[in-house]
């Protein structure tokens, strides 16, 4: 039994000329916001917003970076305004100096390896020559 499989699937289909449904879109969204804009305002105050507008546009329709439609980066970009951001404070490691008296507690550096107790480490160790013996 055989069976026929997709292929090429991440590529979008030419349907109005050269362009994607995705890029015919933007094409008419941009030059219908850019009609819009002309209509709307004064000449040269509408030139100082269509300049962007079409910019975005093509930008939109033909610049790929890296492989990866503009779009892409645009989405991210937003994402990244929009989202909340965590930021995390590292302590630094004060070093003992000459000067310095000797009853101040020193920082230790802080890590995400568990502490481990003679006994454990012992247990671990043991567990992993007997693993080792018995795969040989």
């Amino acid at each position: 039994m055989q069976f026929k499989v997709p292929q090429f699937i991440d590529i979008e289909d030419k349907i109005f000329g050269p362009f994607t449904f995705r890029e015919f879109v933007f094409l008419i969204g941009g030059g219908g916001m850019a009609y819009v804009l002309y209509k709307l305002l004064p000449f040269l105050i509408a030139i100082l917003f269509i300049i962007p507008v079409i910019g975005l546009t093509m930008c939109l329709v033909f610049v790929k970076v890296n492989g990866k439609p503009f779009l892409f980066y645009v989405e991210a970009f937003f994402n990244y305004i929009v989202s909340s951001k965590l930021y995390i404070w590292k302590q630094r490691l004060l070093k003992k100096s000459v000067d310095q008296e000797d009853d101040v507690p020193t920082r230790t550096k802080i890590s995400n390896v568990p502490m481990l107790s003679e006994n454990r480490l012992k247990d671990l160790s043991w567990s992993l020559d007997v693993q080792e013996r018995n795969n040989q």
